[in-house]
């Protein structure tokens, strides 16, 4: 039994890693197009808008089997690992582009005007006053992002890759217990999303902004 449980735990190992790689990958492409999409008078916003009209109109999976099994129609090949982690990198963009957008437009205009009258850029406006709040507004719905990634990961077993889904596959390919072995496999995601939602709640009420009012 403790053979079997460290077998998936291994897996699981490969899961958090694919989840935080793609979460990484996600949150500075997401902010990327925040930006632009939020500056006036840039072609960027159309294109931008497109693409979160697009990773966020079709399903994950076509995603990746489209970037591992169809870039290399292109001449483009990418090893399984690093398919599911620009996949589930590139779908969690468009979201976390939706998240950002809105808790950035969340933020009062006159926090803005001050910042301007004082002489700061544009770009100096958004580091050091608006990105740094509209984080920590973002926060809950950031978490739940990963906590998305976390599930969504199971889907790269799809293409190879051995994570915690997989190896639960091999479990019941050796010993036919399908009951079993799924069921624990989806007891080791539930704790581990179960915790991560409840570390962020702890986190969250730490960095509260005092007086703040969304």
């Amino acid at each position: 039994m403790l053979d079997t449980l460290n077998f998936l735990i291994q897996g699981l190992g490969v899961t958090i890693y694919i989840s935080i790689f793609s979460f990484i990958l996600g949150l500075v492409t997401a902010t990327f197009f925040t930006l632009l999409r939020l500056f006036p008078g840039t072609w960027g916003g159309a294109i931008v808008s497109s693409y979160v009209e697009v990773f966020r109109g079709t399903p994950v999976l076509v995603q990746l089997l489209f970037i591992y099994f169809g870039l290399p129609a292109l001449g483009v090949r990418f090893d399984p690992l690093t398919a599911g982690i620009l996949a589930l990198g590139l779908n969690s963009a468009a979201y976390q582009t939706e998240i950002l957008r809105s808790a950035i437009k969340s933020i009062p205009k006159e926090q803005f005007l001050a910042a301007e009258s004082l002489g700061l850029t544009h770009i100096q406006i958004y580091r050091h006053v608006i990105l740094p709040q509209a984080l920590r507004i973002a926060l809950p719905s950031l978490v739940n992002e990963v906590i998305a990634l976390i599930k969504e990961s199971s889907l790269v077993s799809v293409i190879g890759v051995v994570e915690l889904t997989r190896r639960g596959e091999y479990l019941v390919a050796v010993t036919f217990k399908a009951f079993e072995v799924f069921a624990a496999v989806a007891f080791i995601y539930f704790i581990t999303c179960y915790t991560l939602s409840r570390g962020a709640k702890i986190l969250e009420r730490k960095i509260t902004i005092p007086g703040y009012v969304r």
